[in-house]
């Protein structure tokens, strides 16, 4: 089910540059004992340049009930240029090396001596569990591998010193599985057991400040220091060269940095949602560098609508940026904002209400 299953570019059902949303004709709702959700995103030009952000949202997404939204921030010349490739195709690219992980795994089912001791129904939906989290893991390593490689091979684009972040996430019923590369993050909107408003992080931003991930670029020769005039901002460097100052230790492009220890594997990892789940923020590091996860979720919480809250989150950040960073350029701001339960102060969600560069969806 679902309409982001062909290995072409999506078509853009509500789109503007840098957003696109492809939602089923119907409405965007899910199966029968499930709560319908709206989705909210929105994207802002800083002052750098072209607008490098881009985001997605998909609906019956592999299933009736699938989700999948995904947030790109682009760097470098070609920095626009990535984010909206691989906006438009790693969807579609996803869905692909997961029916051929099934297919392979059909065929192997169907080669053994049918003595599967297994008790489990493989087709009960409701099943939830590390089983699901081991599929999709190989699935997002596997076409995270895939779309890399069909970058490189873009005719006429070098993106030698150009990528972009990506930060995603796919929903089927209540397993959600989180996956990310470089420095935008996600974060969860969620009810304590005594009933505080709180934030939890789903990634970790992918910096080469992160032990982890400066030991590998170290390891592969690769340099990493910070300039003088930005002392507490990481960056990666060719072993010879003061070039090209990479703040993410793991992104999609950035080819010449790819002997060097910068990854295009991303880090997944997996949450059982529960009703005290309210919903996901995905965005950029435009948002990031001036909003706490803490203070990102008061806002969302505060908004007049769930339409407005990735706009009034957005804003929020652009006004921080004046007041943080006077002198600074601000950055491109960009965000997702995934509810994942049926009311919002009271009020029943809202339908489709449609912007330049805005789009909201409800059931």
């Amino acid at each position: 089910m679902g309409i982001c299953l062909s290995s072409e570019p999506l078509e853009k059902q509500e789109s503007d540059e840098n957003i696109v949303c492809v939602v089923e004709e119907d409405e965007f709702g899910y199966g029968e004992g499930e709560v319908r959700m709206l989705a909210s995103l929105y994207s802002r030009q800083g002052k750098k340049g072209p607008n490098q952000d881009a985001a997605i949202l998909c609906t019956g997404y592999g299933m009736e009930e699938g989700v999948f939204c995904g947030v790109f921030d682009g760097h470098g010349r070609n920095g626009h240029i990535v984010s909206r490739l691989v906006r438009d195709y790693l969807p579609s690219l996803l869905l692909r090396q997961r029916n051929a992980l099934l297919l392979a795994e059909e065929e192997s089912d169907d080669s053994s001596d049918g003595t599967d001791a297994s008790s489990v129904d493989a087709d009960d939906s409701s099943l939830s569990s590390p089983e699901t989290f081991d599929e999709w893991k190989a699935v997002f390593i596997q076409a995270f591998r895939v779309m890399d490689k069909e970058l490189k091979l873009q005719p006429n684009l070098d993106f030698s010193f150009s990528g972009t972040t990506a930060v995603s996430i796919i929903k089927q019923g209540k397993d959600l599985i989180i996956a990310n590369l470089g420095d935008s993050r996600a974060i969860m909107g969620t009810i304590s057991e005594e009933g505080r408003h709180e934030a939890m992080q789903l990634t970790t931003d992918l910096k080469p400040c992160v032990p982890k991930e400066a030991a590998r670029i170290r390891k592969n020769n690769g340099r990493i220091f910070a300039l003088k005039d930005e002392p507490h901002t990481q960056r990666v460097w060719l072993p010879n060269d003061n070039y090209p100052g990479l703040a993410m230790a793991r992104a999609f492009g950035d080819f010449q940095l790819k002997d060097y220890g910068v990854i295009s594997i991303p880090q997944v990892s997996y949450r059982r949602l529960s009703e005290r789940d309210q919903f996901i923020v995905l965005a950029t590091d435009g948002v990031w560098d001036v909003l706490s996860n803490e203070r990102v979720v008061s806002i969302v919480w505060s908004a007049e609508s769930k339409e407005d809250a990735s706009k009034a989150l957005v804003e929020a950040a652009v006004r921080a940026w004046r007041s943080k960073f006077p002198t600074s350029k601000v950055d491109d701001c960009s965000a997702a904002c995934l509810f994942l339960q049926d009311r919002w102060q009271g009020l029943m969600i809202p339908r489709v209400k449609k912007a330049s560069n805005f789009c909201a969806f409800g059931a």
